[in-house]
């Protein structure tokens, strides 16, 4: 009996195993799946190909309001008046009117949470000038962040023909929003929400429910947009984070609604069941020393710059290990932050990634009573 049940436990180990040995069989036209902080693409098939993405589009829409927000050309409080044409917007809406008036929070909140065609249409116009204008700001930083399978006609992802994008290149833009802006995971993990609309009508409350079900139905989702149209079929690029290491899964053309969220928690489930992240030295950590020539004093601390991560396959024994190659000397002044050197790492023998390392402090040049001192006590010791 013993042996048996044994023999049952190791079968048991193995069909766990073996779940998670090959890459998951997705019902969709193509996927990938790629980790967030190095970009790196665990799986992926068919990735390349150019498709309609339907409201996917939006996620770009999203990372220019963003990008607009931190350059300091809008807030989140201007006001935003809908012109005929946003309004006019079918599919996925809020049912903005005509000369409505919106903030710019709340038109971000209905993109991100309900996938509102009408408000992207209505925050291109107000950043673009016009639809058309934004179109080509979204068609420039997709060519600034290597998006190769990529075009865009309009600010929404409704069918149209040319509007085009990659599943490689839904995750690298996915990648750009939720690393570059994080706070966009609080409209994107929010369920329901509300705004208000005022009209000529008087004022009235609209609801708003996320269209994606993933952070109803998979733990530790973060977002992250959903797309569905006649051309394109079902799209998700969905977002999950766990112990620290955060995926993007993107599935293009699934057959319904319900095989794209089986097929991006396949995916998701594949990635954490096999993969970890390995930390380097946390930025600002000490790596060395570096002699200052001229300086008010002898030396100056060298630290990282950033913290490196290292993606691994789990069960790996291999350690991470690194090397600082600091340069032999410095002269003052030395600022706070200059560079002197690099911190390699490597795992499994092989270089897995980079940082600078930089002054920890600024040291100023020497005054004449230290250099009269540094000479004295030359001379003295001979």
């Amino acid at each position: 009996m013993l042996k048996k049940t044994t023999a049952l436990l190791l079968a048991a180990i193995m069909m766990t195993t073996a779940v998670y040995a090959e890459p998951p069989v997705v019902d969709a036209k193509s996927y990938i799946l790629m980790e967030a902080s190095t970009g790196q693409i665990l799986s992926e098939d068919n990735s390349e190909e150019a498709l309609p993405p339907a409201s996917v589009t939006k996620i770009m829409t999203l990372l220019l309001i963003y990008d607009a927000i931190e350059q300091g050309k809008i807030k989140w409080e201007d006001t935003v008046t809908v012109s005929e044409h946003a309004a006019s917007m079918g599919g996925s809406q809020i049912f903005l009117e005509p000369n409505e008036q919106q903030s710019v929070e709340a038109l971000t909140k209905s993109i991100a949470i309900a996938s509102a065609n009408d408000a992207a249409v209505a925050m291109a116009e107000f950043i673009g000038g016009s639809e058309e204008g934004f179109v080509a700001l979204m068609n420039e930083r997709a060519k600034a962040l290597g998006m190769k399978n990529t075009n865009f006609v309009n600010a929404c992802g409704l069918d149209t023909d040319n509007h085009v994008m990659s599943a490689k290149d839904i995750a690298i833009m996915s990648r750009e929003l939720i690393t570059k802006y994080p706070d966009i995971k609080k409209y994107t993990t929010t369920w329901q929400d509300t705004i208000t609309h005022t009209t000529n009508k008087g004022a009235s409350e609209f609801g708003l429910t996320n269209t994606n079900k993933l952070i109803k139905w998979y733990n530790n989702a973060t977002g992250l947009k959903t797309g569905s149209t006649g051309k394109a079929k079902f799209c998700l690029s969905g977002t999950a984070e766990k112990d620290g290491m955060e995926l993007i899964a993107v599935v293009m053309a699934a057959p319904d609604p319900k095989s794209r969220f089986q097929s991006v928690m396949k995916i998701l489930d594949y990635g954490f069941a096999g993969y970890e992240l390995k930390k380097g030295k946390a930025q600002g950590e000490e790596v060395g020393s570096v002699p200052v020539h001229k300086g008010m004093v002898d030396g100056v601390k060298a630290v990282a710059d950033k913290e490196v991560t290292v993606l691994t396959q789990k069960g790996s024994k291999s350690e991470l290990t690194c090397e600082a190659r600091l340069t032999e000397s410095v002269t003052a002044p030395v600022k706070k932050g200059d560079k002197l050197g690099e911190i390699i790492y490597y795992s499994e023998g092989k270089e897995a990634g980079r940082c600078d390392a930089v002054a920890r402090d600024d040291v100023e040049k020497a005054s004449l009573a230290r250099n009269i001192g540094v000479l004295i006590r030359k001379w003295v010791m001979g």
